[in-house]
């Protein structure tokens, strides 16, 4: 969850700024979520003492890499790398149920108008994810129906970026990532808050890799994965299922 302490910042020089987004952290004001008064944009600039861009979004309730341009002519070089399919972002996500091997969700999407509600407007729109099972895990804990619950950990390669997108993939197979309050289920996500200390959406974006603006090199970024999340990953025996550098050291 968002802390009051200074943001992590995993990449700078003179064009961009990468942060590693906390959840529970907005990227910038929100007519949906008025109250807050913590934002990425805002507390970065005072961080750094400069004028920041966002390049992208990431949900509130998503951890991980979060991009910023130093100036606008950088933002725009950016935003067409994005819209292009220039860059490439990893997500991981702990999900209901097993979900394993590797495969392609490929199914359109309206836009969010709602997201509390989960409502859709306009017309579906092509949306792709690609997936592959890491780990699985079967506890004695009869969270629904059966005596067991089961739960994966799945990494993620978005192709598209439409709102909500591999929240709403995961939703539609029937695999719902736990702590997702509008597309979950709310007894598992009661579940992993009060008997796991787990009180947030499993869901971060470890990686992107893009072409950075001045010269075309190819720039990785990386936020392994820390704190409350890197902890259920050692409980649920699933650290040898990620590489070294996708959790955090002290993790």
């Amino acid at each position: 969850m968002a802390t009051g302490g200074p943001l992590s910042i995993i990449y700078r020089d003179d064009a961009l700024v990468a942060i590693d987004k906390p959840a529970g952290l907005l990227v910038h004001r929100s007519p949906v979520d008025r109250h807050e008064t913590r934002f990425a944009v805002q507390l970065l600039r005072d961080q750094i003492g400069q004028r920041v861009y966002p390049v992208h979004r990431l949900d509130r309730g998503t951890s991980g890499v979060l991009l910023f341009a130093l100036d606008a002519a950088t933002a725009r070089d950016l935003g067409q790398q994005f819209q292009s399919g220039a860059k490439q972002s990893r997500y991981v996500a702990v999900v209901r149920g097993h979900l394993t091997g590797e495969g392609t969700i490929d199914h359109p999407l309206a836009d969010v108008v709602d997201r509390h509600a989960g409502l859709e407007g306009s017309s579906p729109r092509p949306a792709l994810t690609r997936y592959r099972g890491l780990a699985t895990t079967e506890i004695p804990a009869a969270i629904d129906r059966y005596p067991t619950s089961r739960f994966s950990l799945v990494e993620l390669q978005p192709a598209s970026g439409r709102r909500h997108q591999i929240r709403r993939h995961l939703k539609h197979l029937a695999h719902p990532i736990i702590g997702d309050a509008t597309y979950g289920k709310g007894r598992y996500n009661r579940y992993f808050t009060e008997s796991l200390g787990v009180p947030r959406l499993l869901l971060a974006c470890t990686g992107l890799s893009l072409n950075h603006p001045l010269g075309g090199a190819r720039l990785d970024l990386l936020a392994p994965l820390s704190g409350t999340y890197a902890a259920l990953i050692n409980r649920f025996g699933w650290r040898d299922a990620l590489p070294a550098s996708w959790l955090a050291p002290s993790s």
